[in-house]
Order: structure tokens, then C-alpha cells, then sequence
């Protein structure tokens, strides 16, 4: 037989074989020509003009070369693993190991680059639906169209070319380093079956627990207060980061099992068939794969937790333009304020306006904080905060001995730690006013201008008065004056949005459109949420597909015990309730962990992305779980498959 011959031959043979590794590779394929012609595309000059998306574009298509290079020479790993009796078998007929590597190269070829074609073509013809979800995510008009970049062929080609070289090197060194005696065993022991849990394992798993609860525990304490300066803060991240990853490794190098094994005890040695094959599995099989599962389980907590902050501040936008903005259009000089009314009268867009006078105070706020002002860097816990008077906010009355706080972001009541109750002191330019602090309002009643991101002091009318006769003119602002136009119609805020932008004002810090803010948030954030959301979906796509080579590979293995199972008169229904339990356990433990993780992560600094954590985060969860069981679901049909052939 000639060797072209037996290249098609064995190319014939083991297709079945490495059909997935084929899914994967298009799949990997397609989606980096897609994500890479953005790049090239006419209608992203708009967005990249805009928010900088280019420089994005290219670091997160640096990202997804770093993932599908590693999934890819795992799966080469994985396959070649079981091929390796076939190469000692070549060997035993006497070819060289050097025709042995010519005759995988040739088939790799073949596969390979036959699949980086379709995947080219497929990512050709969903690189328009890329760049619409793109638009649609950002808010930008632009039309999307079909178009076929040669820059992003030859730079896909160029990629894969490179990650095709790494396979080949990775072959040749197996095949030479291996001798026919250890290729015959090879998969035998490519798993570790260990028959007891030792007193090591047993103490390893105990710590992976103890180290991740800890992570959790400080993670939780981040920012109320336990760590008040900034070296101690980074030093708490760094030490939640390391128990972590640390925790997790020992988590699946012995805790796993050391719970398994209880249970195994706790039954007395009577387990139905379910759980013989799903705690056999859990024990002997996962601490052996420990640095993979700990590797995707990081990396999955990483992209979840990184696009749960991503959609938390697109989803808090309009919070964001709020308290940027209170009004549709904010001015800060009357002159600007009277030259936009003005446009939008002309242009016949009825609004409503209201004035309100603002003065700068150095506050006292060292009762309600509850941090060291010291560590705060806060000058005897004196802050410069605006004051207004509470005639301009509705459903606001308070006492002259009284003041309320209205307007601050989660991050700076967290930071801060505000009390629900104490005085405050008001100093002027001669005379101090004690106050009692009865809480803050959510809602931002004055612009970005004069707030700086702190809460704005409500006092009575006459303390205002008394206020604004003894202010300390130093600390003033250029503006004492905050003017709010409301449009009567919200289907006339485009236009005059447009209006707002197209005009030249005095003061070029201070006038703001909500509309404008609102969009620019959008864009930013939809754009971050857009890459980190793509580079999470191939992550997800790749590390489901790992898992899934690797219950093929279990179950190519166990076939033999499932047909002496058949023979013992086990259905083939037991047999599938006992398969389903282990995919559960296989596929749920790295998922739950990983979900575990984000939102400990998540939870601890959510607060400085946006205004809204709970509905973001689990829709996030909700969408990761969902397409990971889709890979669950696949090792089980697989199963299935082999449980049809033990008999």
C-alpha cells in the first residue's frame, strides 16, 4: 500500500474521531475572521472614530488568539493521546518515526486547513450579523454590510498558519520521545485511579475549602471598612486572588474526592448504579484533570464577572446621564441657557425650566462617616460640598436644624460609609451651622459641575439664606447658578439633542444633554460589553469543548465496563441515570464554582460600574449556564451512543 494510500485511508478511519476537533477548529475559525474583519470593515468608521473601538478591536483579537491557540493544541494533545496505539502499531510494521510524523502531518494538513476555509467562509457570511449586534449593542445608525476584507483572510491565514506549526512541533516531540511499549500503555494510565483517599488528600482538600471561603469572607469586606488604606486594600485583593485559584486547585485535587468518598461511607458500601458510576467518576477521574478544571474555572469566573460589570454599566446608563445631567439639558451660565431656548422656541420644541441657586460649603461630615478620616485623606473630615435650599426639591421638607443629602452614587456611600443618623456641621465664612443629618435621596438634583460625584446638602430656606450671606467666596465655582430645561415632548429629545450639539457655548465645562451622556455611556460600555461578551462566548465554546473530549475520551474508555454491566442485566435506562448523574457532577461542579467566584467578585465592587447589580448578573449567569449545559447535553447523547455499542 502506498503511503498517499494509507493517508487516505487512515484520514477515512479516524474521521469520526476527530469530527468535534473539526466543530471546534471551523467554529474557532469563523468566529476570528468574523471578530477580525471589524477591523476592516467601512462601517465601523463611525465607531472607531468615536470611542477608540479600533485599539479595542485588536487587543481583544490578541485575547482570542491566546484562547483558541491553547484550546487548540489541547485538542491536538488530547487526539494524538488516542492515536497512540495505532503510531506503535505503524512502528511494529517498521516505519521510521520520522514517515510516521509525515503521514499525521499530511492528515492534519488536510484537516486542518480544509477546516480553516469553511470556518473562514462561515465567518465571512456572519461578519454582518456580527457588526449589526455591534451597532445594535452601542446605539450607533450606521448600516451594516456584507464585506470580505483580504487583509482579515491573510491575517487568519497568517494566525493559524502559526498555530498549525506549534501542532506539528507538538507531534513531532511526542512521537519521538515516545517509545512502542509506552504508546501501547499510554491511555491506560492517562488517567490516575487512585483506590483509597490518603490522609494528604484528605488534608489538601480540607485547606482548598478553608482557602476559598476565606477568599470569599475578605472579598466581602473589600470595601466596608476592614481595609481603609490603599496598601492594605491591594494587599487584600492579592490575597484573595491567590486563595482562590489556590483554593480551587485544592478544591478539585482533593476536596472533591474527600466528599465523594463521605458519602460513599455514609451509604455503607450499598450505592445503586447511579451512583457507582457518578461518585467512581468524581473521585478517581477530576483530581487527575485539577490544573484544566482550574484553569477553566478562573478563566470562566473572569469572563463572567468581567461582563457582569460590563452590562451592570450599560445597564446603569441612564442612571449615569442623570446624575450627570438631572435634566434633559443642564446650563450652568444664563447666557448659554438663553441662546438654546431661544434655538429650541425657533425650532418649535416646548420645555419647561427651572433655576436653582448653588453654593459651595466646607462640610463636616466626621460623625456620619463611618471610616478614619485619616485614611480617607479627608481634612478633619471637612468636605466641599454643594447647598441648596429645599423650595427647588419636591417632597423635601426639613427643619432649620436639619439637612438632607440628595444625589450620591452607590461607590461613594460605600466608600464613605455613611451613617443613617448624626450631625453635620456647615462652615461659612465666620459662623458654623450644626445640622441634623436625616439620610440620603437617591436622586441627583444638581449637574456633575457642581457635585463632583459627592451627595448635595438640602437645607431650609432660611439656612440657605443665612448660608448664602456668610459663604467663604474662595470656594465658589465660576457658576452659582444651575438652569434645567425638561422638553414637554421625550419624542423631540433627538432633535433637539442634535440642536445642542451643533451650537458653540461660552462655558465649555458644565452644559451637558442627558440624551448625549446617556449615548456616549452606551457606546463605551456596549462596546466593552460587546468584546468581553465575544472572547467569553469562544472561551465558553472552547472549555465546553475540552470537557467534552474529555468525557469522550472517559467514555471510549469505560465501554468495556458498560458492556459487562449489559451482560450483569443493568438496562440501558440504569445506565443512562447513572451517565446523567456524572455529566451533572462533571459539567455542574466547574460551573458552579466558576458562578461562585464571579459573583463574590462582582458583589465586592460592583458599586463603581453602576447603579443596578441584581438583574445584570443574573441574566449574565442565566445565559453563561445555559450554552455551557448545551455541552452537557452533547456528552450525554455521546454516552448514549456508547452504551448502544457495549452489546
Amino acid at each position: 500500500m502506498s503511503i498517499n494510500r494509507l493517508i487516505i485511508r487512515s484520514l477515512q478511519k479516524n474521521l469520526k474521531s476527530y469530527y468535534l476537533y473539526v466543530f471546534a477548529l471551523t467554529l474557532s475559525a469563523a468566529l476570528y475572521f468574523a471578530f477580525v474583519t471589524l477591523q476592516y470593515d467601512p462601517s465601523m468608521d463611525e465607531v472607531t472614530g468615536s470611542i477608540r473601538g479600533l485599539a479595542a478591536i485588536r487587543s481583544a483579537s490578541v485575547v482570542l488568539i491566546m484562547i483558541v491557540s491553547v484550546f487548540l493544541l489541547y485538542a491536538n494533545n488530547l487526539f494524538i493521546k488516542r492515536r497512540s496505539k495505532e503510531i506503535s502499531l505503524f512502528q511494529l510494521i517498521g516505519m521510521t518515526k520520522n514517515r510516521i510524523f509525515k503521514i499525521l502531518s499530511a492528515e492534519n494538513l488536510l484537516l486542518y486547513f480544509g477546516s480553516l476555509l469553511i470556518g473562514t467562509f462561515i465567518g465571512f457570511a456572519i461578519s454582518k450579523l456580527v457588526a449589526m449586534t455591534l451597532f445594535k449593542i452601542i446605539g450607533v445608525d450606521a448600516v451594516a454590510t456584507l464585506y470580505f476584507s483580504g487583509e482579515a483572510l491573510i491575517q487568519t491565514l497568517l494566525v493559524f498558519s502559526i498555530i498549525y506549526l506549534l501542532i506539528m512541533l507538538m507531534n513531532y516531540l511526542f512521537i519521538k520521545h515516545q517509545s512502542i511499549l509506552s504508546l501501547f500503555h499510554l491511555q491506560s494510565k492517562s488517567e490516575n485511579r487512585v483506590k483509597n483517599i490518603s490522609m494528604v488528600e484528605i488534608l489538601i482538600g480540607t485547606f482548598g475549602i478553608v482557602l476559598i471561603a476565606t477568599g470569599y469572607y475578605v472579598s466581602a469586606r473589600l470595601f466596608d471598612g476592614a481595609f481603609e488604606s490603599m496598601n492594605k486594600l491591594f494587599s487584600a485583593m492579592i490575597f484573595i486572588l491567590v486563595s482562590v485559584i489556590m483554593g480551587t486547585y485544592f478544591f478539585y485535587k482533593g476536596s472533591v474526592s474527600f466528599i465523594a468518598n463521605m458519602i460513599r461511607k455514609n451509604k455503607g458500601g450499598y450505592l445503586n448504579i447511579n451512583q457507582v458510576m457518578s461518585l467512581s467518576s468524581i473521585m478517581f477521574r477530576m483530581k487527575s484533570s485539577a490544573k484544566l478544571l482550574t484553569i477553566i474555572t478562573t478563566v470562566s469566573a473572569l469572563a463572567i464577572g468581567l461582563l457582569s460589570l460590563s452590562y451592570i454599566a450599560y445597564y446603569s446608563a441612564e442612571r449615569h446621564a442623570e446624575n450627570t445631567a438631572p435634566t434633559d439639558f443642564a446650563f450652568v451660565t444664563t447666557e448659554d441657557a438663553q441662546d438654546f431656548s431661544g434655538v429650541l422656541r425657533e425650532n418649535g420644541i416646548a420645555y419647561n425650566e427651572e433655576k436653582i441657586d448653588v453654593i459651595q460649603m466646607e462640610v463636616d461630615i466626621s460623625e456620619i462617616i463611618g471610616r478614619d478620616v485619616e485614611n480617607l485623606q479627608i481634612d478633619g473630615g471637612k468636605m466641599r460640598i454643594p447647598v441648596i435650599s429645599e423650595r427647588h426639591v419636591e417632597g423635601v421638607d426639613v427643619s432649620e436644624d436639619e439637612a438632607v443629602f440628595s444625589g450620591s452614587n452607590d461607590a461613594m456611600l460605600t466608600l464613605l460609609n455613611l451613617q443613617g443618623s448624626g450631625r453635620i456641621t456647615l462652615h461659612g465664612f465666620t459662623t458654623a451651622f450644626s445640622k441634623e443629618y436625616l439620610g440620603v435621596l437617591k436622586d441627583s438634583v444638581l449637574p456633575l459641575y457642581f457635585t463632583g460625584g459627592l451627595p448635595t446638602v438640602i437645607v431650609n430656606e432660611a439656612t440657605f439664606t443665612m448660608l448664602s450671606n456668610d459663604m467663604d467666596p474662595e470656594i465658589q465655582l465660576d457658576s452659582s447658578i444651575y438652569i434645567g430645561l425638561t422638553l414637554d415632548d421625550r419624542e423631540t429629545v433627538e432633535e433637539a439633542d442634535k440642536l445642542f450639539n451643533s451650537m458653540a457655548f461660552s462655558q465649555d465645562f458644565g452644559n451637558a444633554s442627558q440624551y448625549s451622556v446617556e449615548r456616549q455611556q452606551k457606546m463605551n460600555m456596549g462596546f466593552r460589553m460587546f468584546s468581553v461578551g465575544f472572547l467569553g462566548l469562544v472561551f465558553l465554546i472552547t472549555s465546553g469543548c475540552i470537557l467534552y473530549f474529555k468525557q469522550v475520551e472517559e467514555g471510549d474508555e469505560e465501554q468495556l465496563n458498560y458492556k459487562i454491566l449489559r451482560k450483569l442485566g443493568f438496562t440501558q435506562k440504569d445506565l443512562l441515570q447513572g451517565i446523567l448523574g456524572k455529566q451533572l457532577f462533571n459539567f455542574g461542579i466547574p460551573l458552579v464554582v466558576g458562578l461562585l467566584h464571579s459573583y463574590f467578585a462582582v458583589k465586592s465592587g460592583w458599586f463603581f460600574f453602576g447603579t443596578e447589580v441584581w438583574t445584570p448578573m443574573i441574566i449574565v449567569m442565566g445565559l453563561y449556564a445555559a450554552l455551557y449545559s448545551v455541552f452537557c447535553i452533547l456528552s450525554v447523547v455521546y454516552y448514549k451512543k456508547v452504551i448502544r455499542m457495549s452489546l
